[in-house]
């Protein structure tokens, strides 16, 4: 029996747990394929919505945030690093430098999902995620966001519209509010079924664990 099971992934595409969060999910769903069919949705939340479009030396604002030591970030990195190798996905060494402001591609991800075809909001998601984790691009450029929407099978010049303008701005801020009015103030937040919420970088284990649960509540 495949039971529905809806999924709204609430996420920032500069939060490398994230990355981490979403390779688990895709482990847990293809170890129940026939069990369970899901519906993903990929939710805005910004963790820096004040940072300018050029962005901010990453260590500067790590340390300006967190406190961090030079010695803890790079061991936080390097648990980073590990972890997305074992789920097959490759954190660039020394490519990452600068944390930008992400909302420009939130309002593309909420574009993709309303006007894609099926699958093109997630194929979207996962280019953003290696454009900025693997290779170091900035996810505000208008540029990179126009060549990732092309990329992935959406219209490009629709894209640059979309971009310089406004559009999108206020349904994306709407989704941002919904969430972390409803408690939600670190991601990823990964909710099924509009009732269980499952929080932070998990593995695959905890996915799957929460998914054949649903679906053998469905039976």
């Amino acid at each position: 029996m495949n039971t529905p099971i809806k999924i709204d992934f609430v996420s920032d595409v500069s939060c490398p747990w994230c990355v981490i969060g979403l390779k688990a999910l895709e482990i847990a769903i293809d170890r129940l394929q026939g069990q369970v069919q899901v519906d993903i949705h990929f939710q805005p939340f910004e963790l820096n919505p004040h940072m300018p479009p050029e962005g901010q030396d990453i260590n500067e604002h790590i340390n300006q945030k967190y406190g961090s030591t030079p010695q803890q970030m790079e061991q936080t990195r390097e648990a980073i690093r590990l972890r997305g190798a074992a789920l097959g996905f490759e954190f660039g060494v020394g490519k990452r430098d600068r944390i930008y402001n992400t909302f420009d591609a939130h309002r593309l991800l909420h574009w993709a999902a309303l006007e894609g075809s099926k699958g093109q909001q997630k194929a979207l998601k996962m280019a953003l995620f290696t454009v900025y984790f693997t290779l170091g691009q900035s996810p505000a450029s208008h540029d990179v966001l126009c060549a990732l929407a092309e990329q992935v099978g959406l219209d490009p010049l629709r894209a640059r519209a979309i971009l310089s303008g406004d559009t999108f701005a206020a349904e994306v801020r709407e989704r941002e509010s919904f969430y972390t009015s409803q408690g939600i103030n670190s991601v990823p937040a990964i909710i099924l079924n509009d009732q269980h919420l499952i929080s932070g970088g998990q593995p695959p284990e905890v996915f799957e664990q929460a998914l054949r649960k649903l679906a053998e509540l469905d039976r």
